[in-house]
């Protein structure tokens, strides 16, 4: 029980620091998920236009550790308010003392449809389904990736609330040959320049049984280097202690192109 509760007052203390910072903040604010971020947004890259990001993305445990080198993740916009999705990764995975594995991470197909977005509140809803499917390799033999396919089903929601706006993510993951379960996330931020976004964000998912909850927080950056190009860092680790399947360190380190070329806003 006093674990829990230290965990809850992490959570809130995390929460309520960055509502503060935000409030405080003079600058424009916004928030935005998505690379270099778990929790997605309602965003869509536009009408044939694409998002681009490749990232380094490390998880690491005590005693071992699971990194996309890199992670690739191709989004298109199919008119002003659906985005199609492909993503995919090359894992590498390092267990205690011995050689690492290499191979494929599942591949993520998703349609993203911001069905909600009302110009008087600012309030946008979006639905993004993904479904993941192992690659014809021997990654499951190795002990890479999940033996069975998944289907993810979450709900998008931005909303400008005063001063912040706030975007969280709420969802159902069911898996086949494993137990189903939940994802939960919410980003914070504010544009510190005109080039510089800065956030932070809260992201939790687990099984119904309670078996492998995981709960990270973490802080992050966009930083617009020139068109098309957005550098993207993010680093945080696990709200309780890095044990028993918690991660002591997680980050994403990379780029985002956004194509065609154009200057930035």
């Amino acid at each position: 029980m006093m674990g829990k509760r230290a965990t809850g007052r992490s959570i809130l203390l995390f929460l309520g620091a960055m509502v503060f910072q935000s409030c405080c903040c003079c600058s424009a604010l916004r928030a935005q998920g998505g690379p270099p971020y778990y929790t997605n947004d309602p965003g869509t890259p536009g009408s044939r236009k694409w998002e681009i990001n490749l990232g380094y993305m490390p998880f690491l445990f005590s005693g071992k550790s699971t990194s996309h080198v890199p992670d690739v993740d191709i989004n298109y916009g199919l008119g002003d308010r659906i985005q199609l999705t492909l993503e995919t990764a090359w894992l590498r995975v390092k267990d205690g003392t011995a050689a690492a594995r290499f191979g494929l991470e599942q591949d993520q197909l998703g349609v993203k449809w911001r069905f909600y977005d009302s110009r008087n509140t600012g309030l946008q809803i979006s639905l993004f389904p993904q479904l993941s499917v192992n690659n014809p390799n021997h990654s499951v033999q190795r002990g890479i990736t999940p033996p069975g396919a998944s289907l993810i089903l979450p709900l998008e929601f931005r909303k400008p609330l005063g001063p912040i706006d706030v975007n969280w993510e709420v969802g159902y993951n069911a898996v086949h040959l494993g137990p189903s379960g939940w994802l939960a996330g919410l980003v914070v931020g504010y544009d510190a320049t005109k080039k510089l976004e800065l956030d932070a964000e809260f992201y939790g998912l687990g099984t119904f049984n309670h078996s492998n909850n995981q709960q990270t927080m973490d802080g992050g950056a966009r930083f617009k280097l020139r068109p098309p190009f957005i550098l993207l860092l993010m680093a945080g680790r696990s709200v309780a202690p890095a044990r028993n399947g918690q991660p002591y360190f997680v980050g994403y380190f990379g780029m985002q192109f956004l194509l065609p070329p154009k200057p930035f806003e």
